[in-house]
């Protein structure tokens, strides 16, 4: 049975003076009453011999903390069941061992019955002999503290992660004081937070994101655990603005107070290089495209020219025959041709002008194009192309058409790609059927779908996605790039360029654009 620290004391006094001691009745109450309590509480009491720290005495709740009985553990040492690795801390006094008004506290592992370790917590304190000051024995508390302490361990090796990321990590109060910054963080921003430099999340960002931060990221975070977005954060360290994919989160305590948000910032500086890399690459490969195409149409561009500037010349020099037969020759018999000089000439610049803008390298612009007209445009474009192939264009597309979000040029080359493949499948058809038209409709989701039709020959391959690879083609000359660009253009539109057969007979290429 244990005895509390009163009834040590006794004891220990009658050891000392050989004689017997009287305790007082409320005195023996009280401590009855304290031994009651060490054997029903759920810490576990124990006592222990000096020197070995041999189990004198066990409360029952070694039980469930060590899995031994009573009776097991009476007369085995400490020691012995001590993990290896705590044995000599403990011995040594470590920072896992704390001593404060004659009490000694130790955070250990001890072995089960079972073989496995767990987590003690003990508080100890040592039993003199008043008179000779002789160690007796040591009273301990002991509680498991397996959860707290993997808790504190969980924390610290997310600290450790945390501060070895590449990722910029903070930790700022809902006021928005930094409270923690990681190596990653320090290094690329070229801060040090100090009890003398104070730093604020502003500090962190440029002035744009900062407002993003206050006006979205911070409120969603807070009302909804999380906010990820793009920012930019400010490196004095290089004096550069430092592009990011930024991740806030909101942490709240057990009773949902918001105590601190952490940010967690993605260096992105190489992905938009490369980004920019790849869009110059594209842009490079979109203008060679649309060199390539204007070659193969270079002979039907011409005809196209010499047509207005032989009638140019033939007006010129139809005046000039009625000025030199000498006579008076009104000015109103010369308006008319001059006024189809003016006309004709005007016709073959904006042919020419018309052959520039879509040879022209020129960064992608969105705007809201008016479908009808932009096709009439492509396929008066065609005509001449059309012409040699004895093939029929035609603009079927219906009246109440919304306009469409796209880059102008763009959306030429994907619709003069595909109106010259189609005039190219019908070039071996019957004469009677050769026919290549647009038309477009409107979808449940407000996109507007767009379909190049011919009546040729069909696809040349079982597979159609085939036709999209680069570098594919069933042309003796043919580079095998159209249709990869052409896609390609279309993603970048948020569309899907898509071939199909036509049960009737040739093939449909369909896109879908968005009405902005």
């Amino acid at each position: 049975m244990l005895m509390s620290q009163p009834e040590e004391t006794m004891t220990r006094q009658s050891r000392s003076s050989r004689r017997p001691v009287a305790i007082p009745a409320d005195e023996a109450e009280r401590n009855r009453l304290l031994a009651e309590m060490a054997e029903q509480s759920t810490d576990m009491i124990s006592r222990h011999t000096p020197g070995e720290w041999r189990f004198i005495y066990a409360s029952p709740a070694v039980t469930h903390l060590l899995g031994y009985s009573v009776e097991e553990i009476i007369g085995m040492s400490a020691y012995e069941l001590y993990h290896p690795d705590d044995v000599e801390d403990f011995k040594r006094r470590s920072p896992s061992v704390s001593y404060e008004r004659g009490l000694y506290t130790h955070t250990y592992r001890f072995r089960c019955r079972d073989g496995h370790y767990t987590w003690l917590e003990s508080t100890s304190r040592s039993i003199r002999d008043p008179d000779t000051d002789e160690l007796l024995e040591i009273l301990v508390v002991s509680r498991d503290v397996s959860r707290r302490v993997e808790a504190e361990q969980a924390s610290q090796r997310l600290a450790r992660v945390l501060e070895y990321s590449s990722d910029l990590v903070a930790f700022a109060t809902p006021d928005h004081r930094i409270t923690q910054l990681n190596e990653a963080a320090r290094q690329a921003l070229g801060l040090e937070l100090t009890d003398h430099q104070p730093l604020r999340l502003q500090d962190l960002f440029a002035a744009d994101s900062y407002g993003l931060l206050q006006s979205q990221g911070l409120p969603v975070a807070k009302e909804e655990g999380r906010w990820r977005g793009e920012a930019e954060m400010f490196s004095r360290s290089q004096q550069r603005m430092i592009p990011v994919m930024l991740e806030v989160l909101a942490h709240r305590s057990l009773g949902g107070q918001l105590e601190y948000f952490s940010t967690v910032a993605r260096d992105m500086t190489a992905v938009k290089q490369a980004e920019a890399e790849k869009l110059q690459y594209q842009l490079e490969i979109d203008h060679a495209s649309r060199l390539i195409t204007m070659g193969e149409m270079a002979t039907g561009l011409a005809h196209e020219v010499n047509q207005p500037l032989t009638a140019v010349v033939n007006y010129v020099r139809g005046i000039q025959r009625r000025l030199d037969m000498g006579a008076d020759t009104p000015l109103s018999e010369i308006a008319q041709p001059l006024e189809r000089i003016g006309s004709t000439a005007l016709r073959a610049g904006d042919i020419v002008h018309r052959m520039m803008d879509f040879t022209r390298k020129t960064e992608p612009c969105r705007e809201l194009l008016d479908l009808a007209p932009l096709v009439d445009e492509l396929i008066s474009f065609c005509q001449h192309s059309a012409g040699r192939h004895q093939v029929q264009l035609s603009n079927r597309l219906p009246d109440n058409l919304p306009p469409v979000l796209a880059d102008r040029i763009q959306l030429e080359q994907i619709l003069l790609n595909l109106i010259l493949n189609g005039i190219e499948a019908c070039s071996d058809g019957d004469e009677s059927d050769r026919q290549v038209w647009l038309d477009a409709s409107l979808d449940k989701s407000d996109q507007v779908i767009i379909r190049v039709l011919d009546q040729g020959r069909g696809l040349p391959v079982s597979d159609p996605e085939q036709l999209f690879g680069q570098f594919f083609t069933t042309k003796t000359d043919g580079l095998g790039m159209g249709l990869a660009i052409s896609r390609t253009l279309t993603e970048r539109h948020g569309g899907q360029l898509q071939a199909a057969n036509r049960p009737e007979g040739g093939a449909v290429f369909s896109f879908n654009l968005s009405t902005g």
